[in-house]
C-alpha cells in the first residue's frame, strides 16, 4: 500500500468514525427526524461516506470508535458538524447536551476548553452561520465588559 493510499484510508476511517458519532447523536433522543436525516445525508456527502458505510453506520453507530482529528481546525470543524446536527431540529435535548460534552473531550478539547467552546458555539449557532463565520467568531477574543 502506498503512502497516499494509507493516508486516504486513515482519513476515510476518521471521517467514518465522525459520521458514526453523528448518527449516534441523531439517535440519542429516539428516532432520527427528517431534518436530522437530511443533515446526515449532507454530511455523508461532505465526508465521502459510501452508501454501504452510510447504511452500516445507521445500523451499528457504535461500531466505529471516535478517532480524534490531528489539528485544532479539524476539531472545531467536527464540533461544528455535531452542533449543526443537534440544531437541525432547532433545539438541544439534555441527552444531546450530555453527549456533546463527551464528544468535545473525545475530540481532544480539555474539559475546561470544551465547556467554553461549547458555550460560545451555542451562542453563535443560535442563528444559521457558515463554518467560516463560525470559525471567525469563535476565534475572536471574548468581549470585555465596558467600564
Amino acid at each position: 500500500m502506498s503512502l497516499s493510499n494509507l493516508f486516504e484510508s486513515g482519513s476515510q476511517l476518521r471521517n467514518l468514525s465522525h459520521f458514526s458519532s453523528l448518527v449516534n447523536l441523531a439517535m440519542v433522543d429516539g428516532e432520527i427526524s427528517e431534518k436530522e436525516e437530511a443533515m446526515l445525508k449532507q454530511l455523508a456527502r461532505k465526508l465521502n461516506i459510501s452508501e454501504a458505510d452510510y447504511e452500516k453506520a445507521l445500523a451499528y453507530p457504535n461500531e466505529f470508535p471516535l478517532n480524534p482529528p490531528n489539528t485544532n481546525i479539524e476539531r472545531l470543524e467536527r464540533l461544528y458538524d455535531i452542533l449543526r446536527l443537534i440544531f437541525a431540529d432547532s433545539e438541544m435535548s439534555p441527552k444531546e447536551e450530555a453527549l456533546l460534552k463527551k464528544y468535545a473531550v473525545a475530540l481532544g478539547f480539555s474539559s475546561k476548553d470544551s465547556q467554553e467552546v461549547i458555550d460560545r458555539s451555542i451562542n453563535i449557532l443560535s442563528g444559521q452561520l457558515s463554518f467560516a463565520d463560525y470559525l471567525y467568531l469563535l476565534r475572536r477574543p471574548k468581549f470585555e465588559e465596558e467600564k
